[in-house]
């Protein structure tokens, strides 16, 4: 089944756990896609996903828009427009928008394991 849709028709909601952060799932299992999904996040400036991991999976991402920090284990980087991110299996990571304006992503990951999210009780990063 082929599966072709704007972003702008897919419904927009908040990331467990995190400030000012949004996801939508715009195409996914449930349109039959047996590999992988492809998900768009939005970070507000001042938005935050705090720091997690995925046991089983790794996941790519693509920077849209704006810059953000990311912590990807113990290392902080900074991010913006054109970035690709390459996120292992059990690599904790956690986002913080210090930027002026929204912060856009791609995330694909597939769909070979189970998903699972295991959040961790530590901050997101302030300083780079």
């Amino acid at each position: 089944m082929q599966v072709v849709r704007s972003s702008a028709s897919v419904v927009e909601e908040p990331v467990e756990r995190a400030e000012g952060a949004f996801i939508q799932w715009l195409v996914d299992r449930r349109d039959g896609a047996p590999n992988f999904e492809l998900r768009k996040f939005r970070m507000k400036p001042g938005g935050k996903i705090p720091p997690h991991m995925h046991p089983e999976i790794e996941h790519v991402q693509y920077v849209l828009k704006g810059r953000y920090r990311v912590r990807l284990g113990e290392k902080e980087v900074v991010v913006k427009a054109g970035d690709a991110l390459l996120i292992p299996p059990r690599t904790a990571h956690a986002y913080y928008n210090d930027g002026e304006e929204d912060a856009e992503f791609l995330c694909i990951i597939p769909l070979r394991s189970e998903y699972k999210t295991v959040w961790l009780d530590e901050q997101p990063p302030r300083s780079c």
